[in-house]
């Protein structure tokens, strides 16, 4: 069994065109019916504000899984350290026995739901836009928005935390990164109307995104609700919305955005939301007009693990990088 640490992993597995691709590839598969994809294991430390997940998933002819643990501990920052960490394991579908440890203290979770971001901006944003919003400073607000690059040419970058010193220090560092103008916004409805894309990256438990700021044309990739108690949109965006998408319906309405709106009996297991996979196979369609309002609620999958954790593997037994744009 091969161990490799977060340090090597970041040498040969990068954000880019190849990573999306293959999570690109996983959320198809799902829509395929190819894939076994158990439901989340969650547990809850409050007194430490902190959670574990553990996901997996199938997919039918590989000959590797992956389960990841990973936790989420938000007062960390206070002490110095990050607030997501965990690790993948890889295990042959052959033998069961396991193949690797992969150490990565949250490294590629953090690739794959970026990759899974752009995803859903392919899809469903508009082709051309010129300003794009985050809501949140942390390692994915700088994720997501290195991930969309990739996919849409955007001049603007318009972000929002609750810190202003942590919002200055992001516009500083994605400036240098992206060669891209930031700007601090003084709230979230300047963001949601200065934008075209707007991702919201934060662990909120009440809306951050009111439904009266939405304006035609715009695109919200909401990732940050994963657990019951978390809400980053008001429950009336999905009366408003012209298309609504998810990772996988189940989980987010158990778990995501479309969990509140449910509640609320705004909409219900029946209405018409699709699937990132369905929009990637052509069974159905994303957005098709440049007014339409589209939402997207990602709660992240085990698919999106395995086939991250296959791909980082590969690489790290072959030594080839994988930084190609």
């Amino acid at each position: 069994m091969k161990i490799f640490q977060e340090e090597e992993i970041r040498q040969l597995v990068g954000l880019n065109l190849k990573a999306i691709e293959i999570v690109e590839e996983g959320f198809a598969a799902l829509a395929n019916g190819m894939v076994t994809l158990p439901p989340i294991m969650r547990v809850d430390i409050p007194e430490n504000n902190g959670e574990v997940d553990v996901k997996t998933a199938y997919i039918k002819g590989l000959d590797s899984f992956a389960i990841k643990i990973s936790s989420g501990f938000f007062n960390n920052p206070s002490i110095g350290l990050p607030s997501l960490s965990g690790m993948m394991l890889l295990f042959s579908t052959k033998t069961g026995l396991a193949q690797s440890i992969l150490l990565d203290n949250g490294y590629l979770t953090d690739v794959r739901t970026a990759a899974a971001g752009a995803i859903a901006a392919k899809y469903l944003a508009k082709p051309d836009v010129e300003s794009v919003g985050v809501i949140g400073t942390g390692t994915q607000a700088r994720y997501q928005i290195e991930a969309l690059s990739l996919i849409r040419q955007f001049e603007t970058i318009y972000v929002y935390g609750r810190k202003d010193e942590a919002a200055k220090n992001y516009a500083v560092e994605m400036e240098a990164k992206l060669g891209k103008k930031v700007i601090v916004a003084k709230s979230p409805e300047e963001v949601v109307k200065m934008s075209e894309i707007v991702i919201t990256t934060t662990p909120a438990t009440s809306p951050l995104i009111k439904a009266e700021w939405l304006h035609p044309g715009l695109h919200i990739t909401a990732m940050g609700s994963d657990a019951e108690h978390k809400q980053e949109l008001d429950e009336n965006i999905f009366s408003k919305a012209d298309l609504i998408a998810c990772d996988v319906k189940s989980q987010c309405f158990r778990l995501g955005e479309l969990h509140h709106a449910k509640d609320k009996r705004i909409i219900d297991e029946e209405a018409n939301i699709i699937e990132l996979g369905e929009i990637i196979t052509g069974t159905k369609t994303g957005r098709t007009d440049h007014g339409q309002i589209t939402v997207c609620d990602l709660t992240g999958t085990g698919v999106q693990d395995t086939v991250i954790a296959r791909f980082a593997y590969e690489q790290l037994v072959t030594g080839k990088k994988s930084f190609i744009r």
